[in-house]
C-alpha cells in the first residue's frame, strides 16, 4: 500500500480534449464558411491593390464590408471548430 498499488486499477490519466473539432459544422456548412472566409480575404486584398479612384466612397464601404465579413467568418470558424463552443455553452453561442 505504500507504493500506491491500490490506486492503479481505478485511477486513469485525464484525457485531453481535442483542440480542433469539426462536429459543430457538419455537412455543407464547413466548406461554405471556408469559401466565405477565403473570398472575403481575397476581396480585402483586391481592394488594397487599388491605388487611385475617382469616387472612393463606394470603395471604402466595400473595404469595410469585406473586412468585417472576413473577421466575422474567422470568429465563427474559431468558435465552432475549437473547444470554445463547449466552453461558452450552446445557449451563449446561439445568442452571439
Amino acid at each position: 500500500m505504500e507504493n500506491g498499488a491500490v490506486y492503479n486499477e481505478t485511477t486513469e490519466p485525464e484525457a485531453k480534449a481535442p483542440c480542433c473539432t469539426l462536429k459543430h459544422l457538419r455537412g455543407w456548412r464547413l466548406p461554405v464558411k471556408a469559401v466565405q472566409t477565403i473570398l472575403s480575404f481575397v476581396a480585402v486584398v483586391c481592394e488594397e491593390i487599388v491605388e487611385d479612384c475617382s469616387n472612393c466612397g463606394g470603395l471604402y464601404f466595400f473595404e469595410f464590408i469585406s473586412c468585417s465579413a472576413f473577421l466575422l467568418n474567422l470568429l465563427i470558424l474559431c468558435v465552432y471548430c475549437t473547444n470554445m463552443y463547449t466552453t461558452l455553452g450552446e445557449d451563449k453561442v446561439q445568442k452571439l
